[in-house]
């Protein structure tokens, strides 16, 4: 039974503390997470398990391999990629927001497009009125002058 129980605990230290590395293939824009533990670390643990643990970073901000014997420098290393994950949130926040402002001056463009368009078709909408308001006086003249002439031919025919 207290096997049993040592086996329990020992378990969810193991599950608490340690995670798996899966090597599937990630595409080159997707963020790739490596986590591991820094308790119990094995003692097989070199330095090339920890190089470019951030490809996405430039070399100088790459986090440098920890000292496995120093517990501060363990600490160091972590906190360096708990910045480098932030960082790589950040960027990818950028992008989106990036992102987003072209959609944005796109979709402002458009609108402003529209609007000149409306613009335009309101100004032309005005000449058209203005010249149709013309035109129908022009012919209101035209149909009077029209009937004068008329009246005026009917009393000269009337007269001869």
């Amino acid at each position: 039974m207290a096997g049993s129980k040592q086996l329990e605990q020992t378990s969810k230290n193991i599950d608490s503390s340690a995670h798996m590395i899966t090597t599937a293939r990630v595409p080159a824009d997707k963020p790739v997470r490596i986590a591991f533990s820094l308790n119990d670390s094995p003692d097989d643990a070199s330095p090339e398990n920890f190089s470019l643990a951030f490809p996405e970073l430039d070399q100088q901000l790459q986090p440098l391999p920890p000292c496995h014997d120093s517990k501060e420098s363990m600490q160091v290393y972590k906190q360096h990629c708990k910045i480098a994950e932030e960082y790589h949130e950040v960027k990818k926040e950028i992008a989106l927001l990036e992102e987003r402002k072209k959609e944005l001056i796109a979709r402002l463009e458009q609108v402003e497009k529209e609007s000149m368009d409306a613009a335009q078709l309101a100004k032309e909408y005005a000449e058209l009125t203005e010249e149709n308001r013309t035109l129908k006086l022009a012919q209101t003249q035209c149909v009077e002058q029209l009937e004068k002439l008329r009246i005026q031919y009917q009393k000269r025919q009337g007269s001869s």
